[in-house]
């Protein structure tokens, strides 16, 4: 690595860690952030909202063929259920609320929890299509589907459904320099490094912190890293 490196990553050290940043823009999103690939960890939903000022009364999570265990966690929200394939691989985890627990109106923001094993696949995105129901107290029901994924066909300046919720999966690392091989092309580095301090390509270098990011371009010799090949080989300090 260039001697430069030192100097802006000491910079960076003092501007201080970006935290993982959480996408509300969905109903129904993963909120506990990045997964760490070829580990089994917790990932948590968050349900923002019920349907059009109805409560939720159900999700069921579809879980995609690349996750090979799944333990469905108990949820204050009701009771939890899983189904499964003709080999016994989870295939969807639904969670039920109690008619007797239903509230009159949309105020109530739910969590989730699924642990699961985490594919080694890392720089890429699963996809987790969720079905929402909601209930009045009269019994009338309707669904929300969260299925839509980023290579649906755009249809009237939108996708045709709603967004399923999306899990980043970032390479396992430890504290300070690390070093990998990209196996994929990566066009957007803040989706998988959004806690880097800094993160090197041969010359070039990229970090979410605006700070950081000013220093770059003033260090002489270094340039804007701004996506990745497949096959790149890189530089990250945590």
């Amino acid at each position: 690595m260039k001697g430069n490196i030192s100097v802006v990553v000491l910079a960076a050290s003092i501007a201080g860690l970006a935290l993982w940043s959480r996408p509300a823009q969905a109903h129904i999103t993963v909120i506990s952030g990045p997964a760490f690939a070829n580990g089994t960890q917790e990932v948590t939903f968050g349900v923002a909202h019920g349907c059009s000022g109805v409560d939720t009364s159900s999700v069921r999570l579809e879980i995609p063929a690349a996750v090979t265990s799944v333990r469905a966690e108990h949820s204050d929200f009701g009771a939890v259920s899983v189904e499964t394939d003709a080999t016994g691989v989870v295939t969807a985890v639904d969670w039920q609320k109690p008619d007797s627990d239903l509230l009159a109106s949309d105020v109530a923001y739910y969590k989730l929890v699924v642990r699961i094993k985490i594919p080694n696949a890392p720089f890429t995105t699963l996809y987790f299509r969720a079905h929402q129901t909601c209930k009045t107290s009269a019994g009338a029901t309707s669904t929300v589907d969260w299925v839509g994924l980023p290579t649906d066909p755009v249809v009237d300046g939108g996708t045709a459904a709603e967004p399923a919720p999306a899990l980043v999966i970032v390479p396992a690392r430890q504290p300070g320099w690390n070093n990998f091989t990209v196996p994929v092309a990566v066009s957007s580095l803040s989706t998988y490094f959004p806690d880097a301090l800094i993160v090197w390509k041969d010359s070039a270098a990229y970090s979410v912190n605006m700070a950081t990011t000013s220093l770059i371009a003033a260090t002489p010799g270094a340039s804007a890293l701004s996506s990745l090949a497949a096959n790149d080989q890189i530089w990250v300090r945590y």
